[in-house]
């Protein structure tokens, strides 16, 4: 009876890992840490537990549902990949029938809990994120164009605009400066990815920039958006909804992510894009967290 118990937790555990690796755990987390950071700028004060909770649950089931949907798509152009080739669908530890229900399930729940708990507009709003990633990204945009994460980006960068819905049931003007930081840090940030790994994308058939345009095309590129990105990330301290705290973090973390972007520009090698990778995500979660703490800064002063 022991054994057959552990069989059956051992199974059940392997199952439940592979489940979760659907839902692309490191993305959906940045995705909700920035919905999370959205809900506590839009108030003054704190945000209503049950809120905060039913929110946080409702976008993180629906970002997990949509990468699943993901997978789901892409599991022949995963198994090109060694980034991607050990993900449940390619190994065949899920099969797509597993995957679609769990999915579907996910969306429908999470979207469920946005409708009831939070308010309509955020369970809209979320929707149509989900199928702006999940169907218009995933199925037409990136196998279509090199521009793909240009336009595509936009889905990745509503997670703010969900969290500040949830709390005032509006879009705001501080909640789309919000997404413009995300829509600009996008393109630099998997460009640099598909920098050091052109290769795997050459296999894979998806016309990812350096694939289709050059190495020193996409260098120049990173360059230029980090640009943009770097004038973005100054909005809220223009807009009057951050202060001096956030201005010289801001200015900080872009400076840094200006050295990366340069030093890509000027002598490209695969460790330096792995680099500037990395340093991307660390960036735009730092950047929200100084933003939160420089909010609630000039709150108590």
């Amino acid at each position: 009876m022991n054994a057959i118990t552990a069989g059956n937790l051992q199974k059940f555990g392997s199952s439940f890992q592979n489940f979760l690796a659907l839902t692309k755990p490191r993305v959906s987390a940045l995705i909700v840490f920035t919905a999370v950071i959205g809900m506590f700028l839009a108030t003054p004060g704190m945000v209503p537990l049950n809120l905060l909770l039913a929110a946080t649950v409702g976008i993180g089931m629906a970002s997990g549902a949509a990468a699943a949907f993901n997978c789901l798509v892409e599991q022949k152009i995963d198994a090109k990949m060694a980034r991607t080739r050990g993900r449940p669908l390619p190994t065949g530890q899920l099969n797509s029938t597993e995957t679609f229900i769990f999915a579907t399930v996910m969306a429908s729940i999470g979207l469920t809990i946005l409708y009831v708990y939070v308010n309509p507009l955020t369970m809209w709003l979320t929707f149509a994120t989900f199928l702006g990633y999940a169907v218009i990204y995933t199925i037409f945009l990136k196998p279509a164009t090199p521009l793909n994460i240009v336009i595509g980006g936009a889905s990745g960068a509503m997670p703010p605009i969900l969290g500040w819905a949830a709390v005032n049931n509006v879009i705001s003007p501080e909640s789309l400066i919000l997404f413009l930081i995300i829509f600009a840090w996008t393109p630099p940030h998997f460009w640099a990815l598909a920098l050091y790994r052109r290769e795997e994308y050459a296999k894979s058939g998806l016309p990812m920039l350096p694939v289709t345009h050059g190495e020193m095309f996409t260098r120049q590129h990173i360059f230029l958006y980090t640009i943009i990105l770097f004038a973005v990330a100054l909005m809220p301290y223009g807009h009057g909804m951050s202060g001096v705290i956030y201005l010289v973090g801001s200015v900080i973390l872009n400076s840094i992510f200006m050295a990366y972007a340069i030093g890509l520009y000027i002598k490209y090698s695969d460790d330096l894009a792995k680099r500037t990778f990395k340093y991307s995500i660390i960036y735009l979660m730092l950047l929200f967290a100084v933003l939160l703490v420089d909010h609630y800064w000039m709150i108590r002063v």
